[in-house]
This record gives C-alpha cells, sequence and structure tokens, in this order.
C-alpha cells in the first residue's frame, strides 16, 4: 500500500538506514557466534576469535548511524515509518488490492479532510504496539543490551590474556548462553521494529528468523575473509586448513538457512494468497523482479554449486571470490527490505550515490575492524582450549 507521496529525500535516509542495518547486523552475527562459541564450549575457533571480537567493535558507530535515522523519523525529517505520523491512520493513496478485498478495513471517510482521504484501520490495530514511545523504549533496551554484552566480552577476553586459568572462561561461558537469550527474542522484534514496520500493513511470522540468517551468514563471510587475509600476511601461521575448512562450512551452512529461510516465508505466504501477505511480494514482483532473483540466485546458488566439495572450502581464492560476492548479494538483500516501502513503483533501479554511500560504509567498517585487530593480541594465548585449537584437524 503506497500512503504517502514519495519524497526524493527519502531515498537517502533510506540508504542511511540500509547501511546502518548492513553493517550493525555483521557485528551483532559475530557477536552471536562469539555467544554460541563460548555457549558450547567449541575449541576450534579459540584461535579465530579475536577476528570475530574486532568486527564487533562497529557497533557503536552502527547504533549511532541507526539513531541518527530514528530520530530523524521520530521528527518527522523523513517518511521511512510511516506509522510514526500521528495522522498515519489517514490514507491518502489507497492501493488497489487491499482496498478491493477488504472494503469494510478501508472505507470510512475523514468528515472535513481531503476528499480521498480514507481511515486506514490496520495501522489503527497496531498503534498498541507500533506507537513512538513504545518503539524508543524497545530499541534502546536493544542498544543497551547488545552494547553492555559486546564490552563484556572483549573485556574479558583482554583480561584472560593477563590472567590465564579457567575462571574467566567459565564467566564467559554463562553469560554466552544469558546473550543468546537475549538474542533469541531481539534478533526477530528488531527486525519487526526496524525492518518490517516500513512496510506497515505487511507481516510476516518467519521475518525475524529471515533476518537473523543475513545477520549470520554475513558475519562468517567477514570474519573468514579477515582471517585469510591476515593470515597471507603472516599474522596467524598456527590457524590451519581445517580451521579455513570449518569456517568455510559455516558460510556455505548458514547461506543454506538463509535460502530455506527465504523460501519459505515466500512459498507460505503465495501458497495461502491472502491479500495483507502477498502485496510485499506482489509490489517486489512487478518492480524490483530482475534485481530480487539476481539476489537470491546469488546468495543460494554461488554457494551451493561451487562451496559443496571439500576442496573448495579450502581453496582461499575461492573463498574469497566467492565471499565477497555473496557479501554484496546480502547487502542487496537488505537494499529490497527497505527500498520498495520507501521508493514504491519510483525505483529506476541503484543510483551512484547509493553506491557510492554502501563503499564508504564498507571502508569505515573495515578501518574500526582493523584497528580493533591491532589492538590486541590475535591469538588468545591464555586460552585454556588454546593448545586444542592449535591441534584442530578435520
Amino acid at each position: 500500500m503506497v500512503s504517502y507521496i514519495y519524497q526524493d529525500s527519502d531515498r537517502f535516509w533510506a540508504n542511511l538506514l540500509i547501511n546502518g542495518l548492513f553493517f550493525t547486523f555483521i557485528s551483532l552475527g559475530a557477536m552471536f557466534f562469539i555467544s554460541l562459541q563460548y555457549a558450547t564450549e567449541a575449541a576450534w575457533s579459540v584461535m579465530v576469535r579475536r577476528i570475530y571480537e574486532a568486527v564487533t567493535r562497529f557497533l557503536p558507530f552502527g547504533i549511532g548511524v541507526l539513531t541518527l535515522v530514528f530520530l530523524a523519523s521520530t521528527f518527522h525529517m523523513n517518511h521511512l515509518y510511516h506509522w510514526m505520523d500521528e495522522s498515519a491512520t489517514h490514507e491518502y493513496v489507497i492501493a488497489s488490492t487491499l482496498d478491493s478485498a477488504h472494503p469494510e478495513y478501508l472505507n470510512e471517510l475523514v468528515d472535513g479532510a481531503i476528499e480521498n482521504v480514507k481511515y486506514d484501520y490496520i495501522i489503527a490495530g497496531k498503534t498498541a504496539y507500533l506507537n513512538v514511545p513504545f518503539f524508543w523504549i524497545r530499541t534502546l533496551v536493544y542498544f543497551a543490551v547488545f552494547l553492555f554484552f559486546m564490552n563484556f566480552f572483549r573485556k574479558q577476553s583482554l583480561r584472560e590474556d593477563q590472567e590465564g586459568g579457567t575462571a574467566i572462561n567459565t564467566k564467559s561461558y554463562k553469560r554466552g548462553a544469558v546473550f543468546l537469550i537475549f538474542f533469541a527474542v531481539f534478533s526477530s522484534t528488531l527486525a519487526w521494529d526496524w525492518i518490517m514496520s516500513i512496510d506497515t500493513h505487511w507481516f510476516s511470522t518467519m521475518f525475524g528468523w529471515y533476518t537473523f540468517s543475513g545477520m549470520w551468514v554475513t558475519a562468517m563471510i567477514v570474519s573468514l575473509i579477515t582471517v585469510l587475509y591476515l593470515k597471507s600476511k603472516g599474522l596467524l601461521p598456527t590457524v590451519n586448513d581445517s580451521h579455513i575448512h570449518d569456517m568455510g562450512k559455516w558460510m556455505f551452512a548458514t547461506s543454506f538457512l538463509w535460502t530455506y529461510l527465504w523460501f519459505s516465508q515466500f512459498m507460505l505466504i503465495w501458497y495461502s494468497n491472502i491479500p495483507e501477505e502477498v502485496t510485499y511480494f506482489q509490489q517486489r514482483f512487478e518492480t524490483y523482479a530482475l534485481p530480487m532473483f539476481i539476489m537470491v540466485f546469488i546468495n543460494f546458488a554461488l554457494p551451493m554449486v561451487i562451496l559443496m566439495a571439500r576442496d573448495a572450502k579450502r581453496n582461499v581464492r575461492l573463498l574469497i571470490t566467492i565471499g565477497t560476492i555473496i557479501f554484496f548479494g546480502h547487502w542487496f538483500d537488505v537494499y529490497l527490505m527497505v527500498i520498495p516501502g520507501v521508493v514504491f513503483d519510483d525505483w529506476q533501479g541503484l543510483e551512484l550515490t547509493e553506491i557510492g554511500m554502501m563503499i564508504g560504509f564498507l571502508g569505515g567498517f573495515i578501518l574500526v575492524t582493523l584497528k580493533a585487530l591491532a589492538s590486541a593480541r590475535l591469538v588468545p594465548e591464555k586460552s585454556p582450549y588454546l593448545e586444542e585449537s592449535i591441534q584442530h584437524q578435520i
């Protein structure tokens, strides 16, 4: 449903949101993986844990960008979140699909208003959850929890370098399990709040899981490429082919997880053919079909066909090449989550400013990650699992 007239400035804010989300999600995916390794007491990943820790250090910058976008939306400097407008229940342009399918929802003219203004019962029915104060409460809780655990894991990891022993690892193991509980809830609710509410009339019970899978796979890709880069410089000599193989398997597996969730969400919505649900994909098929199918092909077919073999997961050049392509494919996935709900049918393709903004964010992300890597030892030398990780062979 189109609910307001598209403004050029909204596209700038939309791209700021896209890049803020994408790179913040990479940091969150890395923090999830750190917590998962602590909670499962995995030994193999100790050799590469500092890389994941460094990736999480972009989180404060990503939070800053998202805060700026949300503040601009709150004070009506953009219209990304239409429901934030107090007049959101009064629709100026009514989509024919929903209007004809559910005339009982959209048939009240507002007295004394513009001739074609109608009352939107769908947005009005969601105001208990989608309202500005509650949105900010949830968002600030997300930020506080994520920043707390990011600093905790990093601080404890560096402290372990000084003290050694098992006490710090045990504490991290417990906190890792706690973070996974928070993340299980927040990874879904933040996807509803920050992305799905852009298309206010649409909903999907699988959207949180789908967004989470994108976080995870991009975090795996970034971390793997960083490890390969550092190893090529002779900085991680004890990282062996088995470590690379395991990271390659994670990239391969999470790509399949993303594909499974994308297809499951699409197939169930297509099969059920409920008007409030199909409008999401209907718009994307009509205006964004080619980029959407290219994105799905890149993020599914490439890892399936090329990374299936064992040797492929140990081939450095192949991993970097495929990983880089999939990385940009998932950026475009986030792009297609946001832009159609902002630009609607006015989209004519990627603009140079959008490509430039993405490259700028990528440069900033790389700078922050490399600075974090330079600020501590690349290997946690007093981890109780270090020797087991060094001897890791599969």
